[in-house]
């Protein structure tokens, strides 16, 4: 019996405006199908978040979706997944999405998308895991993102390791080769 491995998407909750967001978003969602694994995600039905989950399902995965329920209308829960979970607010929906995977996954997204790799990037920072953190950085959507924490550890505010706990792939197909290396 082998053990179901499964990737946390955080991304945006709108499609962006460059056509290879999506791309990427569809992409990801068909690589963790065909890898057999489990995408977790955050339960939505609009813009990356709806093009991974799609995409996934349109491949033959498995998914678990996770959504607060003051978002349920505002992104259109879907319930047709494997596993549909609603929790009572946003701090609760990120916890229950990291401890049910083996992996994250940071595609493009807004505030809530920094958010969330803000606080698995800190809770690995001080030694509450050691999951992979991968940036998908699709046409450079996360170099300012990356200058900035750059900036902030040669200012002083985190130590040098900072980097070594999460990595930017340029594509799907590094960030395949970074997640299977990752979780055989």
């Amino acid at each position: 019996m082998s053990l179901l491995r499964s990737v946390c998407v955080f991304c945006g909750s709108r499609p962006g405006l460059r056509p290879a967001y999506v791309a990427a978003a569809r992409g990801t969602g068909e690589l963790i199908a065909a890898q057999g694994w489990r995408l977790v995600y955050g339960a939505g039905d609009v813009g990356l978040m709806g093009e991974v989950a799609r995409s996934a399902m349109a491949a033959g995965g498995r998914t678990m979706g996770v959504i607060p329920t003051h978002l349920l209308a505002r992104e259109q829960g879907r319930r047709d997944l494997g596993q549909f979970v609603i929790t009572e607010d946003m701090h609760e929906r990120k916890k229950v999405m990291f401890m049910n995977s083996d992996a994250i996954v940071v595609l493009p997204g807004g505030a809530g998308t920094l958010d969330e790799f803000f606080e698995v990037l800190t809770w690995r920072q001080i030694g509450l895991h050691e999951k992979p953190i991968l940036l998908l950085d699709t046409e450079g959507y996360w170099q300012p993102l990356i200058a900035l924490i750059d900036h902030s550890i040669a200012e002083g505010y985190a130590e040098a390791s900072m980097r070594d706990y999460f990595t930017a792939v340029p594509d799907v197909a590094a960030l395949g080769e970074r997640l299977r290396a990752a979780l055989s």
